[in-house]
C-alpha cells in the first residue's frame, strides 16, 4: 500500500510540475500587454522549468528594453570572467524623460541644500537585486517574472507605482556564480524529476556556484569593495542612494522564508532605531503577500544587521532600508523535505512575491521613507557639528601603495578625502606628504566613516552572523590618529593613482629595493622571472645617504644574464609595474650596518607555487590566497585538487600552500610524501585547521592552550547561545613582532593587527627567537571574544615555524588574506613564499 502511495505522490509531482506556468506567479487581476515578450517566448522554457543561465537572463533583459518604454538598461562592467553586469532602470516613460533631474533632486535629500525639501512629490528609489550567491538561485529566476510584470501589467495601479519609484533592478549580483550553478543543476536534471536529496543534482562539485571567479563570497564585499562586481554596485548605489534595497537570498532546504528585520539585539548600534521600525513596517507587506498564498515564514530570527559589508546592511548605514529575504532552497528542481516536495517553482514564486510586497509597501510609505532619508542626512551632519575630532589621519610613511588602497576604498562610498598640507605627527605618530591622506568628519557620510574607522569591544549580543569587526584601519596596517582641527588638510583629491614607481640613478655596480610598499613582492617575482640573482638583507644598513631596512632586496649588476643597459630598462619598467623605488649605488661599501657583500645577504632563489583546493578545503580561503598570487602579485600559482594529488610530483614545486581545510583530506601515505618534499628543501605553508594535520601528522608538533568550557547555570533553551559564544567569529587582536626575522619583513612597526576566526591557540616556545609573533598580553583591538578565550589567547603565536631537514613548516592560525582587503597581513604570506629557506 505505501509503496502505491509514494507511485501515486510521484506521478501527481511530475504532473504538477509540467503544469506550471505564468497564472502560477502572477496576479491574475491584472492585464498584461501582449506586445511585451513573455520569458517563455524568449527563452524557449518556462521560468522554474530549468535554472536560467546568466546569458538567457542578459538577453530576456535586453528584450524587454527593446519592448517596454519603462526600461532602459546599460552594462556597467564586466566580471572576472567577463560577463555583463547589466543594470534596469524601471519607471514611467515619463520618468525617464526626467530622470537625471529626478536624481539630482533624490540626490539633494542627502545634501544640506535639501534639509527642508518637500519629499510628497518625489519618486522612492528602489534598488532591488538578486542571487548574489549563485547556488540561491530563485531569486534571479524570480527576477524574469518581475521585469515582465513592471514591463507588462496594466492598469491604474502599476501606473501609479511606476509614477513614484524609481526602481534600479540587478537581475544577478553574481553572474560567475548563477552561470556556474545552473550548468550544475541542468546538466544533472531528470526528465523524471527526482526529489530524493541524494540525487547528484543536490551534491554540487566543489566549490560550489555560491562564490564569484575567485571563490569570494560578494555578499562580505559591499563595504570593503575589492571585487569588481562589488564596485560596480557600489557605484550604482552612491551614484542613486536609493530608499530601499532588497537583497534575495536562499537557505536551507527544511527552512521556510525570511524576511527582516534580524534579532534585535544584533543590530549596529550605528543604525537608527527608526531604521528597525521602518523595517519592521515593510516587513507587514511581506506577511500579508505571503499568507495570501499560503507560504510559511518567519521574521527577527537567526539573521542579524551588524555587519556593514552585507548587502542588507549597508544601506542602514547611508539612510536607506536594507531588507533580507531567505528562501529555503531547493538546490536544484525539486526536492523532498520532511514538509513534502519543495519545487524550484515554488521557491521562485515566494522571492517574486516578496519583490512585489517590497513595492506595494514603498508605493505606500513613500513619503515616510523619504523623509526618514531626508532627516538621517540631517542627523548625521548635527553629529559631525558635536564630534569633537575634526578629522581622521591614517597612512604609512614606508608605504604609499597600500595607503592608496584605502582612500580607494573611501573614494568610492563618496566619502571625502583630503591631501595632508605637510609633514606632521599626531597622537604619538608620524604622518609624511604623499603618503597619508586625511578624513574630514564634517560631511555627510559621518556615520559611515565611524563604521569604517571604529574599534568596538563593547556589545549587546555575544553572538554575531557574521563579522564582529572589520576596522580599516587595522586591516591596512596603517597609522591612525584624530584631530581636533582641519588646519593639516591639504587639497580634496578627486581621483586616485597608485605612486609612480622609478629607477633613482643608472648604476654599474647594484641596485636596492626596500621591501616595505605593498607591491615589493610583484617587483621581486618579476626580478626572479627574468632571470636576475636577488639577495636579500637580514640586517640594516646604510647606503648613499639612506637608512636600508630589514628585507631590503639587492640586485647586483654583474654576473647577471642580462647586461648593464638591460638591467636598467628592465628595473624601470618593474619600477612601474610594481610602484616601487630601485636605488643604484656604486660601491659596496657602507658608512655602518653591512656591506654589500655580506654573508648576511641571503640568496633568493625563484619560486614556483602550488595551492591545495578540492574537497575538503575551504574554499573562500583558496580563493583569497588565489586572488593575491594572480591579481595582486601578477604571480603564477598551480591550483592541486585533493582528487590528483598523487598524481603531482610535488617536487617540481619550492612551495606547497595548504588553506582551512576540514576532516582528514591527506592519508597517511600522502603525509608522508609531504615530510619528504619538506626535508629536501620545500617550503609547506598551512593556515588554520590544517594545523590540526600538523599535529596529528607528526610533521610539526604543536602545543595548543585548551581549557575545558563549563556551561553553569545555564538552561537547556540558553545552550546554544552559551556555546555560541565561545566561537570568535571574526575580531582584531594585537601582536608584536620581531621585525628582524624574515616572516615579518617589510613591516616598520613592531606591533601587527591581525584578523582571527577561529579558536586554535598555541602557545609559545621557551625560546623567545622562536616567537617571531606574538599576541600581546592586552590583545584585543575590536569585535568579541569570550573572557575564557581571551585568557587563551593573551601571549599565544598565531605562527609557528620549524625547520625540517633542508625545508621548513609555517603555520598560521590566523588568516592572512582575509577577504581581500586585509592589506596589512598579505605581506606574511609573501614573506614566508620568498624568504621560507631563511626562517
Amino acid at each position: 500500500m505505501r509503496k502505491l502511495i509514494l507511485l501515486l505522490f510521484f506521478t501527481q509531482f511530475a504532473f504538477a510540475q509540467q503544469l506550471v506556468d505564468l497564472r502560477y506567479y502572477l496576479p491574475q487581476n491584472v492585464q498584461y500587454d501582449p506586445k511585451i515578450p513573455t520569458p517563455e517566448s524568449v527563452l524557449g522554457y518556462q521560468v522554474g522549468q530549468w535554472h536560467v543561465t546568466h546569458d538567457q537572463l542578459v538577453n530576456y533583459m535586453k528584450a524587454l528594453d527593446a519592448a517596454s518604454d519603462r526600461i532602459s538598461t546599460e552594462n556597467r562592467g564586466k566580471t572576472y570572467e567577463d560577463r555583463p553586469l547589466i543594470l534596469l532602470t524601471i519607471t514611467s516613460p515619463e520618468n525617464h524623460q526626467n530622470i537625471k533631474q529626478i536624481r539630482q533632486q533624490h540626490i539633494q535629500l542627502t545634501e544640506p541644500s535639501g534639509s527642508s525639501l518637500d519629499v510628497s512629490a518625489m519618486p522612492l528609489v528602489l534598488y532591488q537585486g538578486f542571487s548574489i550567491h549563485g547556488n540561491e538561485p530563485s531569486g534571479s529566476n524570480a527576477s524574469l517574472l518581475v521585469a515582465y510584470y513592471l514591463a507588462a501589467a496594466q492598469g491604474p495601479e502599476i501606473e501609479s507605482l511606476l509614477d513614484h519609484t524609481v526602481i534600479l533592478f540587478d537581475p544577478s549580483f553574481n553572474p560567475d556564480g548563477l552561470q556556474r550553478f545552473s550548468y550544475w543543476a541542468n546538466t544533472n536534471k531528470s526528465k523524471n524529476i527526482n526529489p530524493d536529496p541524494n540525487d547528484r543534482e543536490y551534491r554540487e562539485v566543489w566549490p560550489g556556484g555560491r562564490t564569484n571567479h575567485y571563490w569570494f563570497d560578494m555578499n562580505r564585499d559591499w563595504l570593503p569593495t575589492q571585487l569588481p562586481e562589488s564596485q560596480v554596485r557600489i557605484a550604482t548605489y552612491r551614484n542613486w542612494m536609493p530608499n530601499i534595497l532588497t537583497d534575495h537570498h536562499e537557505m536551507g532546504t527544511e527552512s521556510t522564508f525570511f524576511f527582516q528585520p534580524g534579532i534585535p539585539s544584533r543590530t549596529h548600534p550605528i543604525t537608527p532605531k527608526l531604521n528597525q521600525e521602518l523595517t519592521a513596517e515593510i516587513g507587514t507587506f511581506h506577511a500579508k503577500a505571503l499568507d495570501k498564498i499560503g507560504s510559511l515564514y518567519y521574521t527577527e530570527e537567526s539573521y542579524d544587521d551588524f555587519y556593514y559589508g552585507k548587502g542588507s546592511t549597508y544601506p542602514d548605514v547611508n539612510g536607506g532600508i536594507g531588507i533580507l529575504f531567505e528562501q529555503a532552497s531547493s538546490r536544484g528542481h525539486a526536492q523532498q523535505t520532511a514538509s513534502g516536495v519543495l519545487t524550484f517553482a515554488f521557491t521562485i514564486r515566494n522571492q517574486f512575491t516578496a519583490a512585489l510586497s517590497t513595492l506595494e509597501a514603498a508605493q505606500n510609505m513613500r513619503v515616510k521613507i523619504l523623509s526618514y532619508q531626508r532627516d538621517f542626512f540631517n542627523e548625521n551632519r548635527s553629529l559631525a557639528a558635536k564630534d569633537k575630532t575634526k578629522a581622521i589621519v591614517f597612512g604609512d610613511s614606508k608605504d604609499a601603495s597600500k595607503t592608496v588602497e584605502l582612500a580607494k576604498v573611501l573614494l568610492r562610498h563618496q566619502i571625502k578625502v583630503n591631501e595632508i598640507n605637510g609633514d606632521f605627527s599626531a597622537e604619538g605618530k608620524s604622518f609624511k606628504k604623499g603618503y597619508a591622506f586625511a578624513v574630514p568628519t564634517n560631511q555627510k557620510n559621518y556615520r559611515l566613516i565611524q563604521a569604517i574607522f571604529e574599534d568596538r569591544t563593547q556589545f549587546q549580543d555575544s553572538l554575531f552572523y557574521d563579522i564582529s569587526a572589520w576596522s580599516f584601519k587595522h586591516a591596512f596596517d596603517v597609522d591612525y590618529a584624530s584631530l581636533n582641527s582641519t588646519s593639516q588638510l591639504g587639497a580634496e583629491v578627486s581621483s586616485l593613482k597608485l605612486p609612480t614607481g622609478r629607477v633613482d640613478a643608472k648604476s654599474n655596480y647594484a641596485y636596492l629595493m626596500e621591501w616595505h610598499e605593498y607591491y615589493s613582492p610583484k617587483a621581486l617575482n618579476k626580478l626572479l622571472e627574468n632571470g636576475l640573482a636577488v639577495k636579500a638583507g637580514l640586517k640594516k644598513f646604510t647606503a648613499s645617504g639612506r637608512q636600508f631596512d630589514y628585507g631590503t632586496l639587492l640586485i647586483p649588476v654583474q654576473n647577471q644574464p642580462l647586461n648593464v643597459d638591460q638591467i636598467y630598462s628592465l628595473l624601470k619598467d618593474i619600477a612601474d609595474q610594481s610602484h616601487t623605488v630601485f636605488y643604484g649605488v656604486d660601491t659596496g661599501l657602507t658608512p655602518s650596518g653591512i656591506d654589500l657583500g655580506s654573508r648576511f645577504f641571503a640568496n633568493v632563489g625563484s619560486k614556483k607555487v602550488a595551492l591545495l583546493v578540492g574537497d575538503g578545503v575551504d574554499s573562500h580561503d583558496a580563493g583569497e590566497i588565489w586572488h593575491v598570487f594572480d591579481q595582486r602579485y601578477d604571480m603564477k600559482i598551480t591550483k592541486i585538487d585533493t582528487r590528483n594529488f598523487n598524481r603531482v610530483n610535488l617536487w617540481d614545486y619550492t612551495t606547497f600552500i595548504v588553506p582551512n581545510m576540514q576532516g582528514r583530506v591527506f592519508s597517511e601515505d600522502q603525509s608522508k610524501t609531504i615530510e619528504r618534499w619538506v626535508k629536501d628543501g620545500g617550503t609547506l605553508i598551512a593556515y588554520q585547521d590544517a594545523i590540526n594535520w600538523l599535529n596529528s601528522s607528526k610533521l610539526m608538533e604543536v602545543e595548543f592552550a585548551k581549557e575545558p568550557i563549563v556551561a553553569k547555570k545555564i538552561s537547556f533553551e540558553q545552550k546554544d547561545d552559551f556555546f555560541g559564544a565561545q566561537r570568535i567569529f571574526g575580531a582584531i587582536f594585537e601582536t608584536k613582532l620581531d621585525r628582524s626575522h624574515p616572516i615579518n619583513f617589510g613591516y616598520k612597526d613592531d606591533k601587527l593587527a591581525l584578523f582571527r576566526n577561529t579558536s586554535i591557540f598555541i602557545k609559545a616556545d621557551k625560546e623567545s627567537y622562536n616567537n617571531p609573533v606574538q599576541y600581546t598580553a592586552n590583545p584585543l583591538l575590536s569585535g568579541y571574544i569570550s573572557k575564557e578565550n581571551l585568557a587563551l589567547l593573551k601571549n599565544s603565536v598565531p605562527v609557528k615555524i620549524k625547520k625540517s631537514g633542508k625545508g621548513q613548516i609555517i603555520a598560521f592560525t590566523d588568516n592572512t588574506n582575509f577577504r581581500a582587503f586585509w592589506f596589512g597581513t598579505n605581506k606574511l604570506l609573501m614573506n614566508a613564499v620568498f624568504f621560507g629557506p631563511e626562517l
